[in-house]
């Protein structure tokens, strides 16, 4: 059943230039009443350890990580993919606090039931 209020933002890149906007869009779709989810893949794991997301800091903006724990703070979801961990051998890693891993299933079920899914 689609929910037209959900709105799956995908972050594939760990490049600095590209972590602010599913960041600042996810905020703003909270703000609009949306439910908003982030789910990180592939190489998008590698800002979510810990000291990565600090050390990004572009124009304006503030860090990546101040962006992600207000996001977290708002009540986002953010989601790790359990495959891409494997992927990058990461069996055992520490990430920032409060991600949820879950499986690749959980990408396709979000991707079927939301309104919007955007790829970064």
């Amino acid at each position: 059943m689609k929910d037209e209020k959900l709105i799956l933002y995908v972050q594939t890149s760990d490049e600095p230039e590209r972590q602010y906007s599913p960041l600042v869009l996810a905020q703003t779709a909270k703000a609009m009443d949306l439910n908003p989810k982030i789910y990180y893949l592939g190489q998008g794991l590698k800002i979510l350890k810990p000291g990565a997301a600090d050390n990004i800091k572009l124009g304006s903006f503030p860090s990546v990580m101040e962006l992600m724990k207000k996001t977290l703070d708002m009540g986002i979801e953010i989601l790790v993919c359990e495959a891409s961990k494997q992927m990058l051998g990461w069996d055992k890693v520490d990430l920032i606090p409060d991600v949820k891993i879950v499986g690749a299933a959980t990408l396709n079920d979000l991707a079927l039931e939301a309104g919007t899914t955007m790829w970064f």
